[in-house]
């Protein structure tokens, strides 16, 4: 196919790798199709809607490897639903009676986008596709190529997201400062939260990087400076039912023994028992125009910081979040990798006319392809069996 035009837009979360990867594709496309137009829709599907972008001009493309070296997303992000008509009317971006979809489908046959990069998760790429769909049936052909980004690493059937080897490295650094409080208080209980609202993967890699950090460690007990004060008492996930009690008991003996308690826990973990209590006493739960919990009003942190820090008798409680910090780091090494390996296939559709999502397709043998629209899913739950997270709880003390 003839390529005059190719836009980018990335959307969703922040993942320490929409810098990179739009700095990626930049440099593929001079080095591969110079000639061809790149843009930058603004904000994401916001920027479609209202037609703002920006054109990577020759001093961008000379200069797009130093977007590696940041994180967040130099065009922005937002949180847009094309389905959502009634949230993008309150918000100004459609007009009562229009069909977001079209609105926006209409834009970029407007722009005179041929190719289109999607930067994000499963509602991003497959609302992307719809659009192309929706062009197709007017006539006009446009290629939709995605990138998988989440932090959480629960795109189905992609085994490793954009991004999220690097967020969890971050969680891990971030509580290393976290839990040196443990010693700012007697009977100190401290919850790192992590981001995950449906899949406890970045929750269990956090831990795991940080453990790993923890084995490297020299001590010094004689001075106060001991491993199991600086260890993790629990990692808790989704995908794993939280027996309050008995855990309780089991951190219980650990603060008696030891003076401190360190958790490190997912977001999502345990949030449908919290809902069902907030709604018994008649509260309402604030909801995104995704349908989703908003989690930071219900503070799964904070329930459990309560129910544990009573039951274990903590003098003191602690909740910090890591997701902040750790969303909008730079991509790491490990990451740059992937990204550039995915950004050259996605290129390589594009010009092919292949459309879909670039990843590592676990149902294909972990072959690194273009997977098809229809098979992208979101919300992948973190496979609690494997052998790594199995040895990281026995490690922690955790049945």
């Amino acid at each position: 196919m003839t390529i005059k035009r190719v836009a980018m837009l990335t959307a969703g979360g922040y993942a320490p790798c929409l810098s990179a990867a739009v700095g990626d594709l930049i440099e593929r496309y001079t080095e591969m199709l110079p000639d061809v137009e790149l843009i930058g829709y603004r904000h994401g599907y916001h920027g479609v809607l209202t037609g703002s972008y920006t054109v990577f001009d020759e001093e961008t493309r000379r200069n797009a490897g130093v977007l590696r070296n940041f994180g967040g997303s130099p065009i922005g992000n937002s949180r847009v639903k094309l389905t959502n008509a009634k949230n993008l009317v309150e918000r100004g971006l459609v007009k009562e009676g229009e069909n977001p979809l079209e609105v926006a489908a209409n834009r970029l046959k407007e722009d005179g986008v041929d190719v289109l990069h999607t930067i994000g998760g499963d509602d991003t790429n497959t609302t992307a596709a719809d659009l192309a769909a929706y062009l197709h049936e007017q006539g006009y052909e446009l290629t939709v190529v995605g990138l998988p980004k989440t932090i959480d690493n629960d795109i189905v059937p992609i085994r490793q997201s954009l991004g999220a080897q690097t967020a969890a490295e971050q969680a891990a650094i971030f509580a290393r400062n976290i839990i040196a409080e443990h010693g700012s208080n007697p009977r100190m209980l401290i919850v790192h939260e992590v981001m995950g609202r449906n899949c406890g993967w970045l929750t269990a890699a956090a831990a795991r990087d940080y453990m790993t950090w923890h084995g490297q460690q020299t001590w010094l007990p004689q001075a106060g400076l001991t491993p199991e004060r600086w260890a993790i008492h629990g990692v808790y996930v989704p995908e794993v039912q939280i027996d309050l009690d008995a855990e309780a008991a089991r951190l219980k003996k650990v603060m008696d023994e030891i003076g401190c308690v360190n958790i490190f826990l997912s977001e999502g973990a345990g949030v449908d028992d919290i809902v069902k209590q907030l709604e018994a006493s008649g509260q309402e739960v604030a909801r995104d125009p995704f349908g989703h919990v908003k989690l930071d009003t219900i503070n799964p942190g904070s329930y459990f910081a309560k129910e544990f820090g009573a039951k274990i008798e903590a003098e003191k409680t602690m909740v910090q979040k890591s997701g902040y910090f750790s969303r909008s780091a730079a991509a790491n090494d490990t990451d740059l990798a992937l990204i550039k390996q995915m950004c050259d296939v996605a290129v390589d559709a594009a010009q092919a006319g292949t459309p879909g999502v670039v990843g590592n397709d676990e149902e294909r043998g972990d072959e690194l392809r273009v997977i098809e629209f229809p098979r992208i899913a979101g919300h992948k739950a973190f496979d609690a069996s494997q052998d790594w997270f199995q040895d990281l709880l026995r490690q922690v003390g955790q049945a």
